[in-house]
């Protein structure tokens, strides 16, 4: 008998994607993409 095994980076990824969906609904893009910005401004010395 075989039997058919979930696969373990399946389970990675469902977190992953979960964890990507409630940072969406909490609108926690904003602050992550201004702080990306900041870094970024301040690697080039204009912030």
């Amino acid at each position: 008998m075989t039997e058919k095994k979930f696969p373990k980076w399946l389970f990675g990824v469902s977190i992953g994607l979960l964890l990507f969906v409630m940072g969406f609904v909490t609108r926690q893009y904003d602050d992550i993409y201004r702080k990306a910005i900041m870094i970024c401004l301040e690697c080039i010395g204009i912030g």
